[in-house]
């Protein structure tokens, strides 16, 4: 280990530091502009850099940052940030997601006020409250694939976020007036394209490190349009409750008996758009992209859709997020000293797991750059080296609903469409706010499946979620089947 800066740092307390500094472990030597360029760009390429130089725990200087952030890939080190009690958030994270989530989002509270929310807001996305939400899922994505060109390139990923964005708006918000649903609609999109570029992530680490204008100013307007529209919503909630997720969290209340007032519920409806619209979209494109490059897996999938049996979907979900994980980072700022592969790091430490590196270990995961669904078939991901939606007390409330999503999406779209890639090389990783999104979009051409009776498939579709089958899981491909085709690293740079 090393010193990576010869100054104390705020935050780190002095009897865990060697001769009065931080002790950091080693990293990347260039300038914080250079590190935050490089991951800005070119985040694959820059993570695999440090782990051929530095190994499992090495650390990072980004711009706006007074102290080095730690990266782990060791499930075990992972485990033990996850698992212990009292650490805090990054500050990043509240830089970056304030200014649209609000102060009150259960992405940026912490302690008990984090998890009284978290304990009130989990329940309508487990069970069968979400199941109830199958079939509108299946009719937005339906409705979408009726507009999309025949025989022509187009990018996949704008009709994904569309999808998940009128999901959102449907079975979250509960919007049923149609004017009022396509004015959120346009303003929420509007929203979400403003605050994803490379370029904004850069101004707003700049102003930070820096000083001057705040580059989210001009989302202001946006936004009080947006809060004016959910408030006309939260209001009919409160006056005659529905079944959207929306109407319950109307409903709850805490173990006090007090409800949560319309702002912290404005605040957390934009938690969940944020946390659930870009996410699942850029999941849905990266999946696609996948399958159209390895026919086998494209091939045996649409033989399970066709005969309703979900266990091959749901490892195709898995092996997409484990290959194309959509967040990158799921950071802590430590409370209490954790011991990650030789290394001491101490209280006030910034620690993350880098996602991509635990999810392409070859202890974990053989063959770990390869496409291949069959090794979730015999058992599902393990908890802490399969991290796309985080972990711990932290770790994503949507999850179950997202990977729900997903499958009905796949399913619907399998059934309708046939697709084919555009270009015949994969998609490279572009930075959309805190997302690793596929540069181009996945452009395809899709032309219509003959042969399918849409209420027949989409019915037994909704069927097949709930209630797998076991006996076609047992009879599944070993994991041990080898696909031809490997995504590498560079690849998706």
């Amino acid at each position: 280990m090393r010193p990576v800066t010869a100054r104390v740092y705020p935050g780190v307390r002095r009897d865990n530091v060697a001769g009065g500094m931080p002790v950091f472990p080693p990293g990347p030597s260039e300038p914080p502009i250079v590190q935050t360029m490089r991951w800005l760009l070119r985040p694959i390429s820059f993570l695999e850099s440090c782990r051929r130089r530095f190994g499992d725990v090495f650390s990072v200087q980004f711009m706006g940052f007074e102290t080095p952030m730690v990266m782990l890939s060791d499930p075990e080190a992972i485990r033990a940030l996850f698992t212990a009690k009292g650490h805090g958030l990054p500050p990043g994270r509240t830089v970056a997601l304030q200014p649209v989530v609000g102060a009150r989002s259960l992405l940026l509270l912490e302690g008990r006020e984090h998890l009284e929310r978290r304990k009130l807001m989990l329940p309508p996305f487990h069970g069968e409250r979400m199941r109830a939400y199958e079939a509108t899922v299946a009719d937005v994505v339906a409705r979408d694939i009726d507009t999309w060109p025949e025989g022509e390139p187009f990018a996949l990923h704008p009709h994904m976020q569309a999808v998940t964005l009128e999901v959102i708006l449907r079975a979250v918000f509960g919007v049923t007036d149609e004017d009022r649903r396509a004015q959120l609609a346009e303003r929420l999109a509007g929203l979400l394209s403003s605050s994803t570029s490379v370029w904004l992530q850069f101004r707003v680490l700049f102003a930070r490190n820096l000083g001057g204008p705040d580059p989210l100013e001009h989302l202001q307007v946006l936004l009080r349009d947006i809060d004016a529209l959910l408030a006309a919503e939260i209001a009919e909630r409160r006056a005659d409750p529905r079944e959207d997720i929306l109407s319950l969290l109307v409903s709850a209340r805490f173990e006090d008996g007090e409800p949560m007032d319309d702002t912290e519920i404005r605040d957390q409806l934009m938690t969940l758009l944020l946390a659930g619209h870009e996410t699942t979209a850029t999941a849905l494109a990266w999946t696609f992209d996948l399958l159209l490059r390895h026919p086998e897996v494209l091939e045996r999938l649409l033989a399970a859709v066709d005969e309703g049996d979900d266990a091959y979907t749901r490892a195709v979900v898995s092996e997409s997020l484990r290959l194309r994980p959509v967040v990158p980072l799921a950071g802590r700022r430590l409370s209490s000293e954790l011991r990650a592969d030789g290394h001491v790091l101490a209280p006030g430490t910034d620690v993350t797991p880098a996602i991509w590196l635990a999810h392409t270990r070859p202890d974990r995961y053989p063959e770990p750059y390869a496409f291949r669904p069959e090794r979730f078939l015999e058992s599902g991901p393990a908890t802490y080296s399969w991290v796309p939606f985080g972990g711990g007390v932290r770790r994503c409330i949507g999850a179950a609903f997202a990977e729900m999503e997903m499958r009905v999406a796949l399913g619907e779209i399998l059934r309708r469409r046939t697709l084919r890639a555009v270009s015949g090389a994969p998609e490279r990783v572009a930075r959309r706010n805190v997302t690793f999104s596929p540069r181009h979009g996945t452009r395809v051409v899709a032309t219509r499946r003959a042969g399918y009776s849409v209420r027949l498939n989409s019915k037994m579709a909704i069927a097949s979620m709930r209630a797998p089958s076991a006996a076609t899981t047992a009879a599944s491909t070993s994991p041990g089947t080898r696909q031809p085709n490997q995504v590498t690293p560079g690849s998706s740079a």
